[in-house]
This record gives C-alpha cells, sequence and structure tokens, in this order.
C-alpha cells in the first residue's frame, strides 16, 4: 500500500493524479480503522523493503562512481600509452566522465523502484528546456567539437585568441584554459573561439623578426645597411637560406621621413627563439651603431629668419 503511494504515475495518467491521492489516502484511512495491526505490519515490510532499495541504491552509487573514476584513469593511461594529443584526451576524458555519470543517477533512480520511464520522459522535457536556457552551453559543446575536428591548435601551443596571448593548457567539452605571460589563467568559451580568430604561434617551425631603425639625415645609406646587416648576421640564432623555409637576413631603406630616414631589418630564426633575438638585436643597435658611424636620429625643426 505504501508502496503503492510511492510509485510515480506513468505520464498518461498524470491528469487524474489528484483523484488518485484521493482514493488511496481513503483506503489507506479505511484499512487503519478495520485492522490496525495488519496495517503496521505491512508499514513495516514496506518500509523495511524500502529502505534496503535505499542501500542498493547507494551501494549502486559508490560502486558505479569508483568504476567511472577507474575507468577514466585507464583511458588516460591509455591516452598516455598511444601519446594521443592531450587536446583530444582532455575532450574525450570530460565527455566520458559526464556520460556515465548521468547513466549512474538514472539506474540509481531506477534501483529506488521510481518509473524510469516517466522519469526519462520528464528528463526529455527537462532538457529540452534546459536546451533552450542555455543554449550558450549548447553552442560551447559544439565549438569543442568544432576544435577538436578542426585542431588549429592543441594543448602546449603559443597562441593569440578574444584579445589574450597565452599557452593552452586545457580543452574540455565547454571551455578552453590557457595560461598567459603574467602567468594568469584564461577560461574562454569555446563558441566564442570556434567562431574568432585564432592566431596560433606554434604551427611553423621558423617565424621572422622585423625591426625598423630610425637614423639621422646625412648618414651613409649604405654604410648604415651593411652595419646593420653585419649586426644581424653576427647572431647565430638568425637562419640564412641554407635552412629550408628560411631567406637570408634583409636590409633596406624603408622610409623618408620628416626628421629621419627609416631601416627595416628581416631576420629569419627558430620559433622558440624570436623573442630574444628580437630583443638582442635592439640592445646591440643601440650600443654598438654610434660606434660604428652611425648616428640615430632626434627630432629637429629647421627656423629661417627673413629680415625686410
Amino acid at each position: 500500500m505504501l508502496h503503492n503511494l510511492l510509485q510515480i504515475p506513468a505520464a498518461g495518467d498524470t491528469v487524474n493524479l489528484a483523484d488518485s491521492a484521493k482514493v488511496a489516502i481513503s483506503s489507506l484511512v479505511s484499512t487503519v480503522k478495520e485492522d490496525p495491526n495488519a496495517f503496521l505490519s505491512n508499514l513495516g515490510k514496506e518500509a523495511l523493503a524500502f529502505g534496503l532499495k535505499v542501500l542498493a541504491a547507494l551501494a549502486i552509487y559508490i560502486v558505479g562512481a569508483f568504476l567511472i573514476k577507474k575507468i577514466k584513469q585507464l583511458l588516460n593511461k591509455s591516452f598516455a600509452r598511444k601519446k594521443t594529443e592531450p587536446t583530444i584526451a582532455t575532450f574525450v576524458s570530460s565527455l566520458v566522465g559526464i556520460t556515465l555519470t548521468v547513466l549512474l543517477v538514472i539506474i540509481t533512480i531506477s534501483a529506488l523502484g521510481v518509473n524510469t520511464t516517466s522519469l526519462a520522459a520528464l528528463l526529455a522535457a527537462g532538457g529540452v528546456a534546459i536546451g533552450m536556457a542555455l543554449s550558450g552551453t549548447v553552442q560551447n559543446f559544439a565549438g569543442g567539437i568544432m576544435l577538436l575536428i578542426f585542431k588549429p591548435f592543441k594543448v602546449g601551443d603559443f597562441i593569440e585568441a578574444q584579445g589574450f596571448i597565452g599557452t593552452v593548457k586545457e580543452v574540455n567539452i565547454v571551455s578552453t584554459k590557457m595560461t598567459t605571460l603574467d602567468n594568469r589563467v584564461i577560461v574562454i568559451p569555446n563558441g566564442a573561439l570556434s567562431n574568432g580568430n585564432i592566431d596560433n604561434y606554434s604551427v611553423n617551425p621558423l617565424r621572422r623578426v622585423d625591426w625598423t631603425v630610425n637614423v639621422a639625415y646625412g648618414n651613409d645609406v649604405q654604410k648604415c645597411i651593411d652595419e646593420l646587416s653585419d649586426i644581424v648576421k653576427a647572431d647565430a640564432r638568425v637562419l640564412n637560406a641554407s635552412t629550408q623555409g628560411a631567406a637570408d637576413p634583409f636590409v633596406a631603406l624603408s622610409k623618408l621621413g620628416e626628421s629621419t630616414i627609416t631601416f627595416v631589418v628581416r631576420a629569419w630564426v627558430n620559433a622558440p627563439d624570436y623573442w630574444d633575438v628580437f630583443f638582442d638585436f635592439n640592445k646591440k643597435v643601440y650600443a654598438e651603431l654610434p660606434g660604428r658611424g652611425v648616428n640615430f636620429s632626434f627630432p629637429q625643426m629647421n627656423v629661417h629668419l627673413h629680415q625686410d
């Protein structure tokens, strides 16, 4: 009897829920009046049966949670053994964990005697409502799938996206984590990331470094080119045409300004050496160029006085 009260009605009986409750309560009152001892005996048996169901459900949940944890560990070990890309590994591990957890919750509830058919219908209806409310989350999930398929970057790449620059640390089903140069952790939704511009600095092994050097008018142009070429070629990290994908360092007069002439310097380096070479060249130009007979420019103005 108590068991019947605890049953969740099927989807088609929802309209008669109030009438069914009234009938059940009336039957319960009649049973108590006619034979209180039998009622208490049945109540004790049903309470014991329900208690056993609760214990079984708890046991199922604990064992299931333990098994899910072990499955994720085995999955991660398999990924590590096969040297799977961390981007795919973290995404799949996160997806499997969430899916198994949802299944475990449904199995646990069914162990309590709850009608899972009604629960499934309820979850479907709730899923539609939640999906509408969490449309952004669904978009982020779809964005994660797109990132996984097209692979614009992987874990460990140095990228610029959504106004942030840093190293990708994790890609899960709805977001991507990256660490910036000043050690901040940035979490970017996958939806925005998949629909925006991504500048990946780690894809190609070589990068070109560009500088502009301003010198004063009156300096010999060819001497400036020769001296800048000597400085940039003196760095052993600078590559030349013998390296596939690279070219010899290039120096040329780029612009004639109001009070300065501008030279452009270009050189190819290995991607990890980019910033070190960039800053070292600036330092060498400032320290060595005046000693080589090339003077830097300063803003200046010529004033001509005419007397009537």
